[in-house]
């Protein structure tokens, strides 16, 4: 499905980077990754002995890893934005405005500048897929996390823009949005292990369990495909049913 395409993966060790690198890959693309981390020589040791397949970029700027990411593969056919940044809860009287602020960099600023990146390289071309990694937290709010769903309908909202931007240009820009998706960045195994805490979250999931990263990357393998080519501005939720 993607024989002959490149890719670059953001954050990939957070969130859904790991899936979405290796179902990318699994599907015949070649797949660069980045981390801010990666510019520790022992987390990138460490990350490689646990995805000995996947190959690593070292820079710790996302912006300059998607120029890297193009030099090295002469061109970039698909750019999966994969950012983090902890769902902090807090109720509106008592947020932090210190980490709704970083919040917002993480979520917001940060995708925008390397988005620019991407766009940058895929418009001389006249085509691309960009897909960014959100959240359904702002397509159906949560109470007591105003600060992270800002932040991820802020990105959503970015996506829809750029989409609309890019579409004379024949890059195909979308969004998804997972939420009760088993991942360590935002359900740690003890959360996971202790079975009170999960039944409470399955029971919030229509479906009746949590997802597997493995499901949202290969939604973004669909997106990063030519099967998509007429598929360009939506923000796709992922969560069981909950958004």
């Amino acid at each position: 499905m993607l024989a002959g395409k490149t890719a670059l993966v953001t954050n990939v060790c957070h969130f859904i980077g790991v899936a979405a690198a290796e179902t990318l890959q699994s599907h015949g693309a070649k797949v660069l990754c980045h981390d801010q981390s990666f510019g520790d020589s022992q987390a990138r040791a460490d990350f490689t002995g646990d995805h000995p397949n996947l190959t690593l970029l070292s820079e710790t700027c996302t912006a300059a890893a998607v120029d890297a990411a193009a030099e090295a593969f002469g061109h970039l056919d698909i750019a999966v934005i994969n950012d983090f940044f902890p769902a902090l809860r807090a109720p509106i009287e008592s947020a932090d405005l210190d980490d709704f602020r970083k919040g917002l960099e993480a979520l917001m600023v940060v995708p925008f500048a390397t988005a620019a990146a991407v766009a940058r390289h895929m418009k001389p071309r006249k085509q691309g897929k960009l897909i960014f990694v959100t959240s359904a937290a702002p397509v159906h709010g949560l109470p007591n996390y105003c600060m992270y769903a800002a932040g991820r309908g802020g990105a959503n909202a970015m996506a829809l823009s750029i989409a609309k931007e890019l579409a004379r240009d024949n890059i195909q820009v979308n969004a998804v949005a997972p939420n009760y998706v088993e991942s360590e960045s935002y359900f740690p195994p003890e959360l996971l292990a202790d079975e009170t805490a999960l039944a409470k979250m399955i029971s919030k999931v229509p479906l009746g369990r949590l997802g597997k990263p493995h499901e949202v990357g290969e939604l973004i393998a669909f997106l990063a495909s030519n099967q998509s080519d007429f598929m360009t501005a939506q923000v796709i939720p992922i969560a069981g049913g909950w958004a």
